[in-house]
């Protein structure tokens, strides 16, 4: 949650999500039970809107489909919080991943945004071009920019409202308003998502303020009978920057390790043989 002398809003564009829509709010309303929930129905032709009032959340309603951006707007000029918080109702964000994003506003951030891993994107073709835009963008306004494109983000509601008049109804609003915060002279940070369990969906405690994803496709970390391999090896981490290594997927031909990091740091991966195996090399100061 905000500080104390901060309220907060939860708003969440919702197009036919009547199948992801009671898990997400149960989550929401169970982790921030003093925030103001603003489900904005976007002419959806199943039962959202429903569904969020029985959820007991604040619902808007629009007559038809008006666009992503449009009911991100109705939800902005509805909310009474200090800070908005603009999530998906799909369930591909938790309430976990909103504590980080108010955790950043709470140190003096005007907007946090979840930034995605490439990874977590639709296609290779998009990830291709978001970072591609990306760049662009950050040559446009002078700082890096590290997810123009994310919908999920906190923003301090009074600065937003300053831009509404610009953003569009579609789904490049987030474009618009990253752009204009920037330009604004407005302090925007990026968090990434909590890790997460293949499979469960579970998220993963791994300690660190960065992350290093090593992802082995296709491959498996146990034997037939369900033994890990090599069995029983023990892990032992010895370069201080280092803080933590867990295994987050041995499923369906994939295996991912997450190595927990002090910080952002530069790394090298090289194929060795005899036995086959992958060294990743981290770069640390001396």
């Amino acid at each position: 949650m905000p500080n104390r002398h901060q309220s907060l809003s939860i708003v969440l564009p919702a197009n036919n999500e009547a199948q992801a829509l009671p898990a997400v709010l149960a989550g929401l309303t169970g982790s921030f039970p003093d925030a103001e929930i603003i489900v904005v129905d976007d002419g959806s032709n199943d039962a959202t809107g429903s569904i969020a009032e029985q959820a007991g959340v604040r619902v808007i309603r629009h007559p038809y489909s008006k666009g992503n951006g449009a009911a991100i707007k109705s939800g902005s000029r509805a909310a009474t919080g200090d800070v908005l918080v603009f999530m998906d109702a799909d369930g591909q964000h938790n309430a976990a991943a909103v504590k980080n994003l108010l955790a950043m506003i709470d140190t003096g951030y005007d907007m946090v945004v979840g930034a995605r891993k490439a990874a977590s994107q639709a296609s290779w073709g998009r990830t291709l071009a978001n970072g591609f835009y990306n760049r662009l963008a950050s040559w446009i306004v002078g700082h890096r920019v590290e997810d123009l494109t994310s919908g999920f983000r906190a923003v301090r509601a009074d600065k937003f409202r300053e831009f509404l008049y610009l953003l569009p109804n579609g789904f490049s609003y987030p474009t618009t308003i990253t752009m204009a915060f920037f330009r604004a002279g407005y302090h925007v940070a990026y968090t990434d998502k909590p890790v997460r369990q293949c499979g469960s969906g579970q998220p993963v405690s791994v300690a660190g303020s960065a992350h290093l994803v090593v992802r082995l496709e296709p491959a498996q970390a146990h034997d037939e009978r369900g033994n890990p391999t090599p069995a029983n090896r023990a892990l032992t981490i010895r370069l201080p920057i280092v803080k933590d290594m867990k295994l987050t997927c041995d499923f369906e031909g994939q295996v991912e390790w997450v190595l927990g990091l002090a910080g952002k740091y530069p790394f090298r991966v090289t194929e060795l043989t005899g036995p086959p195996r992958l060294a990743i090399d981290v770069a640390h100061p001396e």
